[in-house]
């Protein structure tokens, strides 16, 4: 509840706690999206944990330091990832 969720598919199973923004995403089974926390333009596999206030695709040039991206911007956090 309070979670902004839009133009997204999230699995079941999935949690978004109160305060996180996701949008353009794909979110597998299992992945736990933390309070405050913004997913944009990502594919969160099965069991992703990311913590609360943490961002993802939102400075993809710290992103590609730290996860997989594609050329067309999409980040990607494989199975079991903690995101930092």
């Amino acid at each position: 509840s309070g979670a902004i969720v839009r133009r997204s598919t999230i699995s079941p199973g999935v949690t978004v706690q109160n305060g996180a923004e996701v949008s353009d995403s794909v979110v597998l089974p299992g992945a736990r999206i933390g309070r405050g926390a913004v997913v944009r333009r990502a594919i969160l596999d099965k069991n992703v944990v990311v913590p609360d206030g943490a961002l993802i695709g939102v400075d993809l040039a710290l992103d590609r330091a730290r996860y997989t991206v594609s050329p067309g911007g999409v980040v990607v956090l494989g199975k079991g990832v903690t995101a930092l």
